[in-house]
Parts: structure tokens; C-alpha cells; sequence
């Protein structure tokens, strides 16, 4: 199993912009921590950040058109703005999940509105870099089949 994990708009200036925010751990600290939490629950990661809109839209094609079936995204300031970069997220036929370090919903007004949230199987917002891992374990748990009951048991009907 292989998770993508796209990374938007300033989030190459983690540990540097806004500290009081994001923290002071780098964009490189946080694609250790996931490639470590995957690894342990059977997953393979492959990472991308951009600045550049259109780059996030052709990473998310070429990952389709190789397989890959699981995204993590933080759309950065896109979240709010691009319906290209939603609608690219929508066609991938990928299960993606949104995370955001930040809470969205305790800065600006015009943060709490996600265009991309809506192609996304959730989304996870202001729980710092866990996010991230919380959201690896949900995709993880997408792949896995679920337990079945043990022989000779019943479930209960209500």
C-alpha cells in the first residue's frame, strides 16, 4: 500500500513561518515522522510540496495514472480558493483525507471555508503533525478488511 502526501503552499516554510502557529519542527521533520508511522503500519509513503497551484494538480494526475489509491493533502492557502486543485482531487479516484495543522475554524473567517474538503473522505484540522498520522491510520484502515466474527457467533439484531 502506498499513501501520497501532498503538501501546498508555504508549508516548505514550516519551523520558520509562524512558529506561534505551526511550530518549529520543518516540512522535512514532518515527512520523517509519517514515513516512520507508515512504515510501522505496512505503508509506503512518497511526499510533494509546491507553491505553484498547476504542480499540485499534475502531481495528483501522475499518482493516479501510477496506482497510487490514498492521499493525505494540506492544500495551504488553496483549501479555501482553488476549485481546479478540488476538482483534480475529485477525478483522481483517489481516497484522500484533508489535514491542516492549524485549527481553520479559530483564525480568520475566511479560512474556516475548505473548496477542497468536499472530494475528501474527511478532514482533519489543528492537531499539529498527528493530523497527518491520524490520517495515514484512516487510510491504512481503508485498505485493511474489517474483523469478521468469530465462527459460530451471531450478531444481534436490534
Amino acid at each position: 500500500m502506498e499513501i501520497g502526501v501532498i503538501n501546498g503552499p508555504n508549508l516548505d516554510r514550516l519551523g520558520k513561518r509562524e512558529p506561534e502557529v505551526y511550530g518549529k519542527q520543518t516540512l522535512a521533520d514532518l515527512e520523517k515522522l509519517i514515513t516512520a508511522h507508515a512504515k510501522a503500519a505496512g505503508a509506503q509513503t512518497r511526499f510533494f510540496q509546491s507553491n505553484h497551484e498547476g504542480k499540485l494538480i499534475d502531481t495528483i494526475a501522475k499518482w493516479a495514472d501510477d496506482g497510487v489509491k490514498f492521499l493525505v493533502i494540506n492544500p495551504g492557502g488553496h483549501t479555501h480558493v482553488s476549485v481546479a486543485l478540488r476538482d483534480s482531487i475529485a477525478g483522481s479516484s483517489m481516497q484522500a483525507v484533508e489535514v491542516h495543522i492549524s485549527n481553520i475554524y479559530k483564525r480568520e473567517e475566511f479560512r474556516h471555508k475548505s473548496v477542497t474538503a468536499s472530494a475528501c473522505e474527511g478532514v482533519i484540522t489543528g492537531l499539529g503533525f498527528d493530523g497527518y498520522l491520524l490520517a495515514v491510520d484512516f487510510l491504512v484502515g481503508k485498505q485493511t478488511p474489517p474483523a469478521k466474527a468469530p465462527k459460530g457467533t451471531k450478531s444481534k439484531k436490534k
